[in-house]
């Protein structure tokens, strides 16, 4: 199975935004919001870079880079998402190793942080056969649509630790 990185592409925005609608997705994404704030956020700000996930040539979903360059604590980190018809079936672990390598290979990194809600086991397993190791609870990290707050689970992974 074919699975590429290319950085957003604004024409890509109308199919990720109908990814974030979907059940499976939208339970992890946050909040409800318009459209002009989805669309935002995945394109992301000026510490971040967004790539939409291809797969067989289809938009198959989205992957954020972070980076922290402050010397003493300069790490990256990665978040994802997949529509629901690109689930369970790998394309998410080969996507966070294309992101996993960019951060370590061509930007130098020594490690890398993803932060699922802890409650999002199919996640966290994903993100366990990528290499990526728990690290402790972020309590009361993240609100939920409705207005509770929920758990985050801190991962990171090192450099040479990658699987894929």
């Amino acid at each position: 199975m074919d699975v590429a990185l290319r950085r957003l592409e604004e024409a890509d925005l109308d199919v990720l935004v109908r990814f974030l609608v979907e059940p499976s997705v939208a339970r992890w994404w946050g909040r409800a919001r318009t459209d002009a704030e989805l669309r935002a956020d995945l394109r992301g700000d000026a510490e971040s870079e967004a790539f939409t996930i291809l797969t067989g040539g289809e938009i198959a979903g989205w992957l954020e880079s972070t980076e922290d360059l402050e010397p003493d604590y300069r790490h990256g980190g990665l978040d994802i998402m997949l529509g629901e018809a690109f689930q369970g079936r790998g394309i998410g672990r080969r996507a966070l190793a294309l992101g996993a390598r960019r951060l370590f290979d061509e930007r130098g990194h020594h490690r890398i942080t993803i932060d699922p809600a802890a409650a999002n086991e199919r996640a966290i397993r994903c993100y366990a056969a990528v290499g990526f190791q728990p690290v402790g609870i972020l309590r009361r990290y993240e609100r939920r649509p409705d207005g509770t707050w929920e758990d985050g689970l801190l991962m990171d992974l090192l450099a040479g630790e990658l699987h894929f």
